[in-house]
């Protein structure tokens, strides 16, 4: 088959063999709709397909189950996230992934490093989401280097609110230490998120969430992150978190360049439609099109979402030249979190299908020449 490469912008004869693939250049024209992109990068997953990241339960068989299952929608690497919970339990989650990178190859090839969502988040009800409140704390070096002593020095993004005393200086401390610092879960003010961005901030986590639900028109904290040009804003283009004109905006205002796509995925991310018991919200329902809620409310638990479903939700929200937008989305879902966090070029590739109503189709993940994941193309 023929596909477009939308890195070297050329057209790519690719074989797919039994286990193995094989790309070369050719000078024919690429069948309609049919793409070649870089490995997609997730920045934040709390779990996937059942798995769990913050249960201190996780093993060995079940990330490496999780990996597979995210590669079937494009995702080649990704951040495991651990949030908010007492510094022992934390301590235990990221020994557990740890743990996990050292004994499988499959792990350690797609964990691109630890996300540290919490506990320097805001403790304001709205801001904190679903964070307990009991384990919420002010930024200290002493508790971060207890955690990356955890992580095993893993630990290359930090989620914060730069409302705590002492965050301007603890956000220089993680940047001398090449980690990089995103602001949410925040009620900062203007003047604290300019200052933030100062100490070396680059990044705003899910931003439109994690937030009140009502705040002051302006200047609210959603508007001064959307406004800094040296932030690169995650969002959840789950179609649930962000309604489509937000998302809009967001693309607008920081794509193609500053956007990152993000699932912020929980364990029931992938699952049957069902009523469930989490550890996060207790009882929830996950409704047939995949939005999670609070069981008999409205309220959102969660993203339920992959990765793959924000594509397809940028896709969706935009008209014109579909090759823009397919190089758009790359840039949200490849580019722009590799730039953000340094990550060095890794041969993964993602081969895709835009069909005839503009929704995205993963055909296969490859790793050199490896198959990673592959399905009947």
């Amino acid at each position: 088959m023929i596909a477009y490469d939308l890195e070297k912008k050329a057209s790519v004869s690719v074989d797919i063999g039994g286990n193995s693939v094989s790309y070369s250049a050719t000078q024919e024209p690429p069948e309609k709709g049919l793409y070649l992109s870089p490995g997609w990068i997730d920045i934040q997953v709390n779990g996937y397909m059942g798995v769990d990241l913050n249960s201190g339960e996780m093993t060995l068989d079940k990330l490496e189950f999780m990996t597979q299952k995210l590669h079937e929608v494009g995702v080649t690497r990704f951040l495991p996230t651990v949030i908010t919970q007492s510094a022992e339990h934390m301590e235990r989650c990221l020994k557990l992934i740890v743990q996990a990178c050292e004994a499988s190859p499959l792990v350690k090839e797609a964990v691109a490093g630890i996300h540290l969502e919490g506990p320097f988040i805001s403790p304001e009800d709205g801001a904190r989401g679903a964070h307990p409140l009991e384990h919420v704390k002010a930024p200290t070096i002493d508790l971060f280097e207890r955690l990356q002593e955890a992580a095993n020095g893993m630990i290359d993004l930090v989620t914060l609110a730069p409302e705590h005393p002492g965050s301007f200086a603890f956000i220089r401390y993680l940047v001398d230490q090449n980690i990089t610092v995103a602001l949410g879960h925040t009620l900062a003010s203007p003047v604290q998120i300019a200052e933030a961005v100062s100490a070396g901030a680059t990044l705003s986590t899910h931003l439109g969430n994690g937030a009140p639900a009502t705040m002051p028109r302006h200047p609210n904290v959603i508007w001064d992150q959307l406004a800094e040009p040296q932030l690169y804003a995650s969002a959840i283009f789950d179609g649930f978190h962000l309604p489509d004109s937000v998302m809009r905006v967001l693309y607008k205002v920081k794509g193609p360049d500053r956007l990152i796509l993000t699932s912020d995925a929980v364990a029931l991310a992938g699952m049957a439609a069902g009523v469930y018991t989490a550890p996060v919200g207790g009882k929830v329902e996950l409704h047939e099109n995949n939005r999670l809620t609070m069981f008999g409310t409205q309220y959102l638990a969660g993203s339920a979402s992959s990765l793959l479903d924000g594509v397809n939700n940028l896709m969706s929200i935009n008209s014109g030249d579909v090759l823009n937008i397919v190089a758009a989305i790359v840039a949200a879902v490849h580019s722009n979190p590799r730039e953000l966090l340094k990550l060095p070029e890794k041969d993964d590739q993602v081969l895709f299908r835009v069909d005839t109503q503009n929704e995205v189709k993963v055909l296969a993940v490859t790793r050199a020449d490896k198959i990673l994941y592959k399905t009947e193309v």
